[in-house]
């Protein structure tokens, strides 16, 4: 019988992150051959990701990374089962390299054929760790981005952003991260109101004003506030015409309300601001650019982009454990 020395048993442990028992046993069943030894312990991880292929990986690690030219960027979810593991130190570490490797690829596909150290691919290792862990291990999201200038954030690593913005600039950094941080924290799905497709934006509108009509019924019965109905929900519907229509409204509410004519120009431009506002809550929910900014409200993403130069955003991407 080949006697397995503690020193192999530890390169093999820090080689592939497996226990020590489970080092041991797979060296001596593999009669101290190392390479096979590692062939034991994927096989391993492949019956044990066989048996937990229908489990819930819904914790784990987003990473977002850029490369040194900040001309590209990825964000990967390494997904595990619990909140324990997914804070584990190594598994962190493990997420980082994965996001490295992960930068020089494309699709998915690419990424999981690429290696990840020592002739293992990416998919190899994860089934490898599946085995050492006892848990299910998987990619749960990859984006890729590139643009003149991208940059990143992580909130907690639980969810990653990604920005590119059509120029490199002083302050791009700074720029390209503020807005990650917004797409981290709003959630935005979209650009702009302008990528919107006719059909989606009339069912959104029918189904929203169905559900404030319904809490109307409730909020009447109770003698409370009533919410506004919107007519519209997105700026998409907003044309000229309905602007102008909107204008004779307010016009009509001044008069009626004893405004002197000649102080309209200074109430207009407000009430329409106001107008304008009830009736975008679709793109102020889902258009990055036209949500209101987190670090300061008063303007929007776009008017904080605006503000740095002639600059602007060319897309985006999130990445969440909770998609």
């Amino acid at each position: 019988m080949v006697k397995i020395t503690a020193a192999q048993v530890n390169e093999l442990r820090q080689k592939t992150g497996a226990g020590m028992m489970d080092c041991k046993k797979a060296l001596v069943e593999a009669e101290g051959d190392f390479d096979k030894a590692i062939e034991i312990l994927r096989k391993k991880g492949q019956k044990i990701a066989e048996k937990r292929a229908d489990r819930d990986s819904s914790e784990g690690a987003v990473i977002a990374k850029v490369n040194d030219a900040a001309t590209k960027g990825v964000i990967v979810s390494l997904n595990c089962e619990t909140d324990f593991v997914s804070k584990n130190d190594s598994y962190v570490e493990m997420a980082h390299k994965m996001a490295e490797v992960a930068l020089n690829t494309s699709t998915m596909e690419e990424f999981l054929a690429a290696e990840y150290e020592n002739g293992m691919t990416v998919q190899e290792k994860l089934t490898e760790q599946t085995g050492v862990i006892g848990e299910k291990i998987e990619i749960g999201g990859y984006k890729t981005l590139e643009a003149p200038f991208v940059g990143s954030y992580i909130h907690g690593n639980k969810i990653g952003a990604l920005v590119g913005l059509s120029k490199a600039f002083d302050g791009a950094a700074e720029v390209a991260k503020n807005v990650s941080m917004q797409v981290a924290s709003m959630g935005a799905t979209t650009l702009s109101y302008k990528d919107f497709d006719p059909e989606f934006v009339a069912s959104e509108t029918e189904a929203r004003i169905a559900v404030i009509e319904k809490d109307n019924i409730e909020l009447g019965r109770l003698g409370k506030t009533l919410k506004n109905v919107p007519k519209y929900i997105s700026r998409a519907q907003l044309t000229d015409a309905v602007i102008a229509e909107a204008e004779e409204a307010i016009k009509a509410e001044l008069k009626a309300e004893g405004k002197p004519e000649q102080i309209w120009d200074k109430i207009l431009p407000g009430k329409l601001e106001r107008f304008i506002a009830d009736n975008t809550t679709l793109d102020q929910e889902k258009c990055l650019l036209d949500q209101n900014f987190i670090m300061d409200e008063k303007q929007s993403v776009a008017q904080y982009v605006a503000s740095k130069g002639d600059v602007s955003i060319v897309n985006f991407e999130r990445v969440s454990l909770a998609q």
